[in-house]
């Protein structure tokens, strides 16, 4: 692939990561689980088709379904499965540590599982190349960096009173809420 467009490629996708939150300002009265819901029938199901309708040649996107393996489709359906219980998990990671602890915990984990685990699963010795060591060096200064994340939150808990702690999070659970931002970053 062209460098250039690779980089466009994820300049796009950092600016829809960055601002996949900006419509939850117009709905603060609502639940969360409404807002995810309502988010993910916009992501998860108007998009992908949306997209595919837009990108693939006209009339080739229901034979390419048709033709894929079965085991390819159920892969990717279990897959996703896994996938929509780390978002619904990590939107309760939202809710029990905040925004900025819930949000590293649970992307950083993301970030490394999502970084080794399909080498692993290719059956590439990650130990047997420059490139492959390098990447497990920065696997594990991201899970470092996620670990002493969780310490200063620790840390803050146990300083803050518990009106300070539901003043900035409703449902403040430190422990609770490591446990499932762990949980949504490996899924």
């Amino acid at each position: 692939m062209n460098p250039i467009a690779g980089i466009l490629l994820i300049a796009l996708g950092s600016i829809g990561a960055a601002s996949f939150y900006v419509p939850f300002k117009k709905v603060k009265s609502w639940a969360w689980e409404s807002y995810w819901i309502s988010q993910g029938v916009a992501a998860w199901l108007i998009a992908p088709w949306l997209f595919a309708l837009i990108f693939i040649p006209h009339g080739e996107l229901l034979p390419i379904l048709r033709e894929s393996p079965g085991s390819a489709k159920l892969m990717a359906m279990f897959f996703g499965i896994l996938w929509g219980f780390g978002g619904l998990t990590f939107g309760l990671s939202i809710r029990y540590l905040g925004v900025a602890l819930g949000q590293s915990i649970a992307l950083g984990l993301c970030a490394a599982f999502g970084t080794l685990i399909p080498p692993i699963v290719a059956g590439d010795n990650l130990f047997g190349s420059l490139s492959g060591i390098l990447t497990v060096i920065g696997v594990a200064i991201t899970v470092a960096g996620i670990a002493i994340i969780g310490y200063a939150g620790s840390l803050k808990s146990s300083e803050m009173s518990e009106e300070d702690k539901k003043a900035a999070v409703k449902e403040f659970a430190l422990k609770k809420g490591i446990l499932i931002a762990v949980f949504a970053g490996i899924m």
